[in-house]
């Protein structure tokens, strides 16, 4: 008997843990999860990496040598989380090896603070990709406007990105189109398409988490029948927008010359809702060549109980647009959530790089001198 992971992979999509930590790396967590979990790739983000250098986990051997060659906190931070995405990349190889490279990838962000700087976005993706030196790494730009000049350049200079905070189906259109673009200098340039690799990471509990806001303050019935569905119906037209873009003749072209496409990526899939099923924004987006990024306990939750019953996407198109009609109808202005949900996405990074460069500096500060 297959277990719900198992299923999952085999309707086509990829699970990657949106998690990691030097423990995981050393304790063989990584590892069991890829054994045991379907576990095909790993994505970071300046939260996950504050939470495991605030905890320790393994950090204090690297911190104490750094703090004794003078380090500060923003070359400790690149030290520490390059290592760790190197590491996991290797723990990873065999799966890279595999998929001929569409899984065994493992995430790392550009600093948060350059979102609206283009320039300084391009070379800090460059200095990561080459830093990490791995082929499975994935450089994440967040796709805000100064974001998707940036994912062209860095996708043009042969650079494999996963494109995160997209919220909007107006901006993921953008998102493709950027991509593509960035494939067309690549081969402009004569580097290897087949070797470039892009996800797009879709929002989704999120957006149910601003839009049911909306909706409890809306006194008409019909609102109240529409919460907790925004979410999902926006994914499932994301999808069908894949579908479609990938579909004309500029992506196929590219595709014909041995281009990947640009896989869209479930984000935020964590339910927040005690009222929903905790695996709701994995069952409910189920389609082929997707990947599902979970924090653990969503993950321990779809392998324990979740229900796979195949292709939930592609035959819900109309309802899914019907979701966004009635949201119109009771006057929530969906333009209005994404943007919030982007300012907000990109202001909660930001806070959370501060605390990560706070934490390192505190523990630069604090190292043991025995072990300088």
């Amino acid at each position: 008997m297959t277990t719900p992971t198992e299923q999952l992979a085999a309707a086509g999509v990829s699970i990657w843990l949106d998690d990691l930590s030097r423990h995981r790396i050393t304790s063989g967590n990584l590892a069991d999860l890829i054994a045991t979990r379907n576990v095909t790739g790993v994505t970071t983000n300046p939260t996950i990496f504050a939470a495991a250098i605030g905890k320790g986990d393994g950090y204090d051997g690297q911190v104490a040598v750094l703090a004794s060659r003078g380090a500060s906190a923003d070359d400790a931070i690149f030290e520490i989380t390059t290592d760790d995405v190197r590491n996991g990349a290797d723990i990873f190889r065999p799966v890279y090896d595999e998929t001929q490279g569409v899984d065994g990838r493992v995430s790392i962000e550009v600093s948060p603070d350059l979102a609206h700087d283009t320039d300084a976005t391009i070379a800090q993706a460059k200095q990561l990709w080459a830093t990490v030196d791995r082929p499975n790494v994935l450089i994440k730009i967040p796709a805000t406007k100064a974001g998707l000049p940036a994912i062209t350049e860095v996708i043009g200079s042969g650079i494999s990105v996963n494109v995160t905070l997209i919220f909007s189906l107006e901006r993921y259109d953008a998102v493709i189109d950027a991509y593509l673009a960035g494939l067309e200098q690549a081969r402009d340039s004569g580097h290897d398409l087949s070797t470039i690799q892009s996800v797009a990471s879709f929002f989704v509990s999120r957006v149910d988490t601003e839009v049911d806001k909306r909706l409890d303050a809306i006194s008409d019935p019909a609102a109240a029948e529409l919460k907790s569905k925004a979410g999902v119906a926006n994914a499932r037209l994301a999808y069908e927008l894949y579908e479609a873009k990938f579909a004309e003749k500029r992506a196929q072209g590219l595709v014909a010359a041995g281009a990947n496409v640009q896989r869209p990526l479930w984000a935020s899939t964590g339910v927040k809702d005690p009222s929903l099923p905790d695996t709701l924004y994995v069952t409910e987006l189920v389609a082929p060549g997707t990947v599902n990024t979970m924090p653990e306990k969503t993950l321990e939750a779809t392998f324990d109980h979740a229900v796979i019953t195949g292709d939930t996407i592609t035959g819900a198109y109309a309802d899914a647009h019907g979701v966004l009609d009635g949201l119109a109808a009771v006057g929530v202005d969906f333009a209005d959530v994404t943007q919030v949900l982007e300012d907000e996405g990109v202001e909660k990074f930001i806070v959370s790089w501060h605390e990560l460069q706070a934490t390192v500096a505190d523990a630069l500060k604090n190292a043991p001198e025995v072990l300088r």
